[in-house]
């Protein structure tokens, strides 16, 4: 007879080393245990760059070993109009949004956390990221995963405290090397499989070349920020702050024998900006202006107030104060500069290792 006590988890199994631990340590922690397999792309490219075959697959031998069933949804249509369509669109505005943040909230922690809970009835789910939570008295706050290489709470910031109340990640308190090594020692053949970075579906393709699927190719100018002509762009969504390479004006020297990089984009003249040096004053912020904002927990934002922040994934903590506009955006002052801001993506607060929450940058406060 089923233990009554026992809570039902449904784990997102990705196929993955992360995720196949974390049902693993799920299942020692004697929770009633289910995988669900999410398919978000529809490989009508018969090249399979996405690996969805091979990774259900791997899934499947894995909920077998640990003797779990596996659900399979395939959310492909819901990922293209509120993923893809959107992640398309910044990039023709000359923006440079972030896919993984959006298709967390969308499709992770929208589509699959509804119907595990509403029609799996489940207790929880839980996923494998680098990430935890901390409960106390009665708040639930998104802390960040003790291994700072692999923290992922920064894709994670648009959670809100109801939905933490119903998320496990397991593997938050574990460093990537202790999970291969315990996937190795549990018998899993995924323990050395390689991480999947950025958008699955993008396989080893160019990104440039995948979005010219889908976006037009408008040439422009490369200048100066002088406004001296040296170039020529085949679009701007192929640049992003900070680039360096690709820009294909290496062989003039300008005014300083360094390197160019890019460090503004114009979407009304179509014109690429750039300067030379990484340190250069036109490639640094003091701070910028954030648009929708979310906080996992209740914030009084009215109130300035200090905290640190990341405006891109992996960066160190910058100190910072917020500053309150409308109910819509909000001041982001930096407490030193900080380089390749970039409108599109997101600047994520937190306070120690608590993460407060976030917002998509709209424009950088530049120092020139």
């Amino acid at each position: 007879m089923m233990n009554k006590c026992k809570k039902k988890v449904i784990i997102a199994m990705s196929g993955g080393v992360d995720s196949s631990v974390a049902a693993w340590f799920l299942k020692k922690d004697a929770y009633l245990v289910e995988g669900l397999f999410m398919k978000n792309w529809e490989e009508d490219d018969k090249k399979n760059y996405c690996h969805a075959a091979k990774d259900l697959n791997d899934a499947k031998n894995v909920c077998k070993k640990l003797n779990i069933h596996l659900h399979k949804m395939n959310f492909s249509q819901e990922y293209w109009d509120k993923v893809f369509k959107k992640f398309i669109n910044e990039h023709k505005k000359g923006r440079t949004p972030n896919p993984d943040i959006l298709c967390n909230k969308e499709i992770k922690f929208k589509l699959f956390f509804n119907y595990s809970i509403n029609q799996l009835n489940a207790d929880y789910i839980a996923t494998g990221h680098y990430a935890r939570i901390l409960k106390k008295n009665g708040v639930n706050y998104l802390l960040k995963g003790i291994d700072y290489q692999k923290d992922q709470s920064y894709f994670l910031y648009t959670l809100k405290d109801y939905q933490l109340k119903k998320i496990l990640f397991p593997i938050g308190t574990f460093k990537k090397s202790q999970i291969r090594m315990i996937a190795k020692k549990i018998g899993l053949k995924i323990a050395e499989k390689k991480d999947s970075t950025g958008i699955c579906f993008i396989g080893p393709r160019n990104i440039n070349n995948f979005l010219s699927n889908y976006i037009s190719k408008k040439k422009g100018n490369i200048v100066t920020i002088n406004g001296e002509i040296i170039g020529t762009h085949n679009g701007l969504f192929h640049y992003t702050i900070g680039q360096r390479k690709g820009l294909n004006i290496g062989g003039i020297k300008g005014k300083y024998n360094n390197p160019w990089y890019v460090v503004k984009k114009n979407n009304k003249t179509n014109t690429l900006i750039v300067a030379q040096g990484l340190n250069n004053l036109y490639l640094m912020s003091i701070g910028l202006i954030a648009e929708k904002i979310t906080w996992i927990n209740s914030i009084n934002i009215k109130l300035s107030f200090s905290c640190c922040a990341k405006t891109r994934y992996r960066q160190n903590d910058v100190i910072c104060k917020i500053e309150y506009i409308n109910d819509f955006h909000i001041k982001v002052l930096f407490n030193s500069p900080v380089i390749a801001v970039t409108p599109g993506q997101s600047v994520v607060f937190y306070y120690n290792d608590i993460c407060l929450g976030g917002g998509i940058i709209k424009r950088q406060l530049s120092l020139m």
